[in-house]
């Protein structure tokens, strides 16, 4: 990773931007579960890193600095329009995912059912290899809240991923405890 961002830290402009460009379209869409709103976010990122490419080049990693500020434009974006988003969504549905093997599809579909949050960190995480410490960073949360994400993202994924989640029951019974004892059962006799 610091090999990737030493050598994206030392390109001009236009040699980062065909050098990342697509690598981070799919990392955003994989946060976003939307190619479209993946596109346009990291376009307006790069825009935004190019009025500021001579403080973003000397980033230790203008790359992450560029997912970043991708992925807040599209949640910022979510927030502001839901109804739109939902009306995307539902299209977004319908539409043919570009070159996806049924289980990167099954995957992609769970994603979006979880917090944006999650989806970032379970993307970072396990699609990019990072670190915690290095989606703190990248995020600027802390590691904690990092690590909470993870833990509850993969739980909100489980049931989504298992090869038996439409026959698996909603709920889980547990097994009917035996009756307590009483206070006179418990406390030997001396």
């Amino acid at each position: 990773m610091k090999q990737r961002a030493e050598v994206a830290a030392g390109l001009d402009y236009d040699e980062f931007y065909h050098a990342t460009f697509h690598r981070v379209v799919g990392q955003v869409f994989a946060m976003t579960g939307s190619l479209a709103e993946a596109e346009d976010s990291v376009q307006e990122a790069y825009a935004r890193a190019w009025q500021s490419w001579n403080k973003i080049s000397e980033y230790e990693d203008p790359e992450a600095w560029v997912r970043s500020v991708a992925f807040r434009i599209s949640v910022s974006s979510w927030r502001k329009t839901m109804s739109r988003f939902t009306a995307h969504k539902r299209q977004a549905q319908s539409e043919e995912q570009p070159a996806l093997s049924p289980d990167r599809l099954a995957i992609m579909n769970a994603l979006r059912l979880i917090t944006p949050e999650q989806r970032q960190v379970i993307v970072l995480h396990h699609f990019l290899d990072r670190s915690v410490e290095e989606i703190s960073r990248e995020t600027g949360a802390p590691t904690g809240t990092v690590k909470a994400r993870l833990a509850r993202g993969r739980r909100a994924l489980a049931p989504h991923l298992s090869e038996f989640a439409e026959s698996a029951p909603a709920t889980v019974k547990q097994p009917k405890s035996k009756p307590s004892k009483s206070r006179e059962e418990r406390v030997p006799h001396v």
